[in-house]
């Protein structure tokens, strides 16, 4: 996932159906996390994410996101709104060359328009078109349909269920693993269910946090904790950085730096 923006958009009601299971997770990996949190939060401040109008606008942001920057989508969503093909319905019965024109700016187009054919038909069969009736269904049972749908791997899925049904799951990316690698809390790999069942575990099962977490991390990643170069001395998380990662050398050379005389800082 790439850049956040700050509007707000819409979902079905809260689940609380998965129980906090590993209580030493809890006490020992929570307060740490949350400290990062903290940090995130103070500097960025509230996220508002996902921007969409509607629930479905969200799952279909969540598709079209693969692979590529967010304003390639905003592009291509704006594209399906002038055209009044944000629904199911009209999703449904459109053409798929028509459909893969409108959201070719995303990239991969024709690709991403099997997938948005292939989630409308999902919903069409298991819950007669209903997101209602789709978001009702207990969180691990839906997020293993969801995973049966074309195109819909673990983190599309768990941001369907985060960001447009509320849902308590929590979404890993890239950015998660770069980051929590960094810092020593995660071993840095491409893991993608365990290290959700880390923060699934470690944090109170509450979907806003989920939300607003996934979103901070994803700005800290794309503004400071990048893949190359990282601003680990400007960075938020500078001062939880610890001494035994790498990038600690990142904060020694700024800290030298400013005892330069003429450095600019």
């Amino acid at each position: 996932m790439e850049a956040l923006a700050s509007s707000g958009g819409g979902g079905a009601r809260r689940h609380n159906s998965c129980a906090v299971t590993d209580v030493g997770a809890v006490s020992t990996a929570g307060p740490t996390l949350m400290r990062y949190f903290a940090a995130m939060s103070q500097a960025l401040g509230p996220m508002h994410w996902w921007p969409a109008r509607t629930p479905f606008e969200v799952i279909v942001g969540t598709i079209l996101t693969q692979n590529t920057s967010w304003a390639n989508v905003e592009r291509a969503i704006a594209n399906l709104r002038s055209a009044q093909m944000l629904t199911p319905s009209a999703i449904s019965v459109a053409r798929m060359s028509r459909l893969a024109t409108l959201v070719r700016p995303s990239g991969y187009f024709r690709q991403k328009a099997k997938k948005l054919k292939a989630f409308v038909r999902f919903l069409q069969r298991e819950y007669g078109g209903s997101l209602k009736g789709m978001f009702d269904t207990p969180t691990a049972i839906l997020r293993e349909k969801l995973l049966s749908v074309h195109g819909i791997g673990p983190e599309t899925a768990d941001s369907i269920l985060l960001y447009a049904g509320n849902h308590p799951v929590f979404v890993v990316d890239a950015y998660t693993h770069r980051i929590f690698g960094r810092h020593g809390i995660t071993d840095g790999k491409p893991q993608y269910e365990s290290v959700r069942e880390l923060f699934e575990t470690a944090l109170p099962r509450d979907s806003q946090l989920f939300n607003e977490f996934h979103a901070l991390v994803v700005n800290t990643g794309k503004n400071w904790c990048r893949k190359n170069e990282p601003l680990c001395a400007q960075c938020p998380l500078g001062a939880l950085l610890p001494a035994t990662s790498p990038l600690s050398q990142f904060l020694v050379v700024a800290q030298d730096a400013k005892l330069i005389p003429g450095t600019p800082t």
